[in-house]
């Protein structure tokens, strides 16, 4: 297991395609530690993505990718100028607010990113702005997607920890609130000695944030469908990812008819090109996480572990550590597939609630979205600006320490992600 774990990283490190790093390695995995014929390839190729659940991920993809063409994300925009447009800081204040928004109907970080930088990025550079700061803040924003439901991640989490994706959305529920919050408190110290620039001569008016949420509104309903649908009960989650694209396909198509049926095909294919993406890292990394499994890689670091030490704070820092370095050269989906399966029967054998430690490696994961040299999210904000990622790079301090306090809090106090899953579906 050793060789075929050097393998991998050796593969990944070369630059090789991730799907192909795992699919390799498997296959040294396989040859080398089991007597297992090498038809177990196929038969976990195919028995990781039958799975009902999956197929959320191609519908909130696509619902995405409408939302972002039909002028959802533009009247998010909107709504939260006259939310926010009055604090210091404005513009940063809106794109937070906006990818809060917008993570609650995507679940897609890239997607939210690009959506937001498309119509923030020029104001910002037209108010002259710090623009690395703002492509890095923008770019925090979208990660956002990774926390707040109904996120990918999350929903892959769930799967792969064998636990309720109910449950799961709704501990991201504070968290992501939680990250939103310290962003705006973080842009807010740093705005605020920095110049007239950052202070805005708009004012709050009620008249404003009312024409703002009626505009908004259709889109608004989308996210408290599919929440509320999937925590009461009434449908699934792939149900609710239906329901969902059907919501913003009527919405864009119908309301704001900013979506004609020659533009469908377009964005179809590029839902269908992203969600093969993901599916086709699921349906390889499932071999890698079968060989894993049969070699007893989780009982030897839970032994190995638990020698050295008996504290789950301790292993908790472990794991977060881990994953905030995983996270900087391995797309989030992927590690989680990879790593879950080895630690999740560590933490329970140290009793920490399953969910709440889907949330701790979700935090961790989308942290990893704004983190060089990987950080796909980085990369969309930079892009969209016109900026190098190293200049970016040397902002993202800021959104990187604010989304890191959250997460020693949401680590070492569990009841700040499982009170409201505790209250309402367990």
């Amino acid at each position: 297991m050793a060789i075929a774990l050097s393998g991998f990283l050796l593969l990944l490190i070369s630059g090789i395609p991730i799907v192909l790093a795992l699919g390799i390695a498997g296959l040294i995995a396989i040859e080398l530690t089991t007597n297992a014929p090498i038809s177990i390839v196929a038969q976990r190729v195919y028995g990781g993505i039958n799975s009902f659940t999956l197929m959320a991920i191609p519908f909130f993809v696509a619902a995405g990718l409408l939302m972002e063409a039909g002028g959802i994300a533009r009247r998010f925009v909107a709504l939260a100028e006259a939310l926010v447009g009055w604090i210091t800081g404005s513009l940063y204040m809106v794109a937070i607010v906006t990818g809060t928004g917008l993570a609650a109907i995507s679940g897609s970080g890239s997607a939210d990113t690009a959506a937001i930088s498309a119509v923030m990025v020029p104001e910002m550079k037209k108010r002259r702005y710090n623009i690395d700061m703002a492509a890095a803040v923008i770019a925090a924003s979208g990660a956002l997607a990774s926390i707040i439901p109904p996120s990918i991640v999350m929903i892959v989490i769930a799967i792969t920890s064998n636990q309720s994706i109910g449950a799961m959305f709704l501990g991201g529920v504070v968290p992501g609130l939680m990250v939103m919050a310290f962003l705006m408190i973080g842009c807010w110290l740093y705005c605020r000695r920095r110049g007239e620039i950052y202070r805005d001569a708009q004012t709050f008016t009620l008249a404003r944030l009312w024409r703002g949420f009626l505009d908004a509104g259709p889109g608004l309903l989308i996210p408290l469908i599919v929440i509320g649908g999937i925590v009461g009960g009434v449908f699934t989650a792939t149900e609710a990812a239906c329901i969902a694209l059907f919501a913003t396909l009527a919405i864009t198509m119908l309301i704001y008819r900013e979506i004609k049926l020659r533009d469908l095909p377009r964005i179809m294919l590029r839902a269908i090109s992203l969600s093969a993406t993901v599916l086709i890292i699921v349906a390889i990394a499932s071999v890698f996480t079968w060989v894993i499994a049969t070699t007893g890689l989780p009982a030897m670091l839970r032994d190995w572990l638990t020698g050295l030490t008996q504290s789950p704070w301790l292993f908790l820092l472990i794991v977060n550590l881990l994953l905030l370095f995983v996270g900087m050269f391995m797309e989030s989906i992927s590690a989680v597939l990879i790593l879950l399966p080895i630690l999740t029967p560590i933490a329970q054998s140290f009793d920490i609630d399953p969910v709440h430690f889907g949330i701790v490696v979700s935090l961790n994961l989308s942290i990893g979205l704004i983190t060089p040299p990987y950080g796909i999210c980085l990369y969309v904000a930079a892009s969209v600006a016109g900026r190098r990622i190293e200049q970016v790079s040397r902002q993202v301090w800021l959104p990187f320490g604010t989304m890191l306090i959250v997460l020693l809090l949401v680590t070492y106090i569990p009841a700040i992600s499982l009170w409201l899953p505790d209250a309402l579906v367990r």
